[in-house]
């Protein structure tokens, strides 16, 4: 990117020619200067890598601006750029300029219909509204693919709308001011910042000495030629009154004439020297203020040369810190590569242990089938066992109730037996 141009201080009009004679204009430092090399675009910075991508970005997005700003352009003339488009992106734009047109339509019909259907023509227009988007999208991949493609069509298609060319005009305006930003760092615009309100500051001292000396310089020389004035009235009524009394008082106005012309002479004389000593302070005033200048372009170059010494210092650990991690990147690699022939082994196990999951699984299988058959069988034999159990029980009742039946009839033809032999 071109570098900034150098900046310099407002001139001093202090309204003395002497003063800007002996004082030189203040010069900041220049590009290309050897220790100033921060400003110098030529020396990448550390961090050059990021601002050459978010300068890119912006050129990608200013050249993806100007192509989108043509497609209106475009489609409206196509069949006069069909052969230098091609078909696919004739077919695109002959999409894209259907589903404007339907978007236009359904935008036009929207403020027709009444509230009712607003819900389902919202949902229709965000769903048109993602569709132009990606119509766009690949329209501008298809053009960005071929860079003679669209050099030729801006210039064949070089018409924008005004609005569309003052938003590229200020996205390429903001892409100078960010490029102005990434170049400059905090701690140099800090720095710009405190040397110009210092020389401001200064330069205002001076200017209000200067001025507060013009103005007594000319209170005095005014209070002289008032002085000098009030003389000449007081001669001219002299002159007057000799003009009456000349035949009388000749030899006393001569004498009267004398002192006067005596005494003007000599307050000129120390209204001169007054002036000269004016002029003086003023000269010393002025070459106070170059001596000030040059101790402060001093301290300034000695800061500047400081500043260089820091910034090498940093180049130097920024290159120790490469080198470092370099040996931390081999160390890197030695670790990923015995990371990945251990990992190729657990996959080698990981297939084995697999394989045999699978007829551990198989095997796990065949014995609950066999255990299931094993509780069936235990299941039926204990349903089994407890109807056994239930049968010899009802057998057993039945043989025991069976046995006290037999008895008690017998022990009812006793007693039948027993009481006919009582009544005989």
């Amino acid at each position: 990117p071109p570098a900034p141009p150098p900046l310099e201080p407002p001139a001093l009009h202090t309204g003395d020619p002497l003063h800007r004679e002996s004082t030189p204009p203040l010069t900041l430092p220049q590009l290309g200067d050897p220790w100033y090399p921060m400003l110098d675009p030529c020396q990448l910075k550390p961090d050059s890598m990021e601002t050459e991508r978010i300068i890119t970005v912006l050129d990608e997005t200013i050249a993806k601006l100007e192509m989108s700003s043509l497609i209106p352009r475009i489609t409206d003339s196509l069949d006069r750029f069909a052969d230098m488009l091609g078909p696919e992106i004739t077919n695109n734009l002959i999409e894209h300029q259907k589903l404007s047109d339907e978007m236009e339509h359904l935008l036009a019909s929207s403020e027709e219909e009444d509230a009712m259907r607003a819900e389902e023509q919202q949902g229709c227009l965000c769903l048109l509204e993602q569709r132009l988007k990606c119509s766009v999208r690949n329209i501008l991949r298809l053009l960005l693919a071929n860079p003679s493609l669209c050099q030729a069509l801006k210039y064949e298609a070089w018409a924008r709308e005004s609005p569309a060319q003052v938003f590229i005009n200020a996205f390429g305006e903001f892409r100078n001011f960010v490029l102005e930003r990434l170049l400059t760092s905090p701690v140099e615009e800090e720095e710009k910042i405190q040397f110009m309100e210092a020389i401001s500051l200064q330069i205002k001292k001076n200017t209000e000495a200067i001025t507060a000396l013009q103005a007594e310089l000319a209170a005095a020389i005014q209070t002289q030629e008032e002085e000098i004035q009030k003389k000449d009235d007081v001669i001219k009524d002299l002159k007057t009154s000799l003009q009456d009394l000349a035949k009388d008082c000749k030899a006393s106005i001569q004498q009267v004439k004398q002192e006067g012309e005596k005494q003007q002479k000599e307050e000129l004389q120390a209204s001169q020297a007054k002036c000269a000593g004016l002029q003086q302070d003023i000269q010393q005033l002025g070459a106070q203020l170059s001596a000030l200048v040059l101790e402060h372009r001093a301290s300034e170059l000695a800061l500047r040369k400081r500043k260089c010494r820091l910034e090498m210092e940093i180049v130097n650990w920024i290159q120790k810190y490469d080198t470092d991690m370099g040996e931390k990147q081999a160390e890197y690699e030695e670790v990923h590569a015995a990371y990945a022939e251990e990992k190729a082994q657990l996959s080698l196990l990981t297939e084995k242990h697999a394989v045999l999951l699978q007829e551990y699984s198989q095997i796990e299988e065949e014995r609950r089938i066999r255990q299931e058959k094993e509780e069936q069988a235990l299941k039926e034999l204990n349903t089994m066992t407890l109807a056994a159990t239930r049968i010899q029980a009802f057998w057993r009742g039945y043989l025991v109730r069976s046995l006290f039946k037999s008895k008690r009839k017998k022990k009812k033809g006793k007693g039948k037996g027993k009481g006919k032999k009582a009544k005989k």
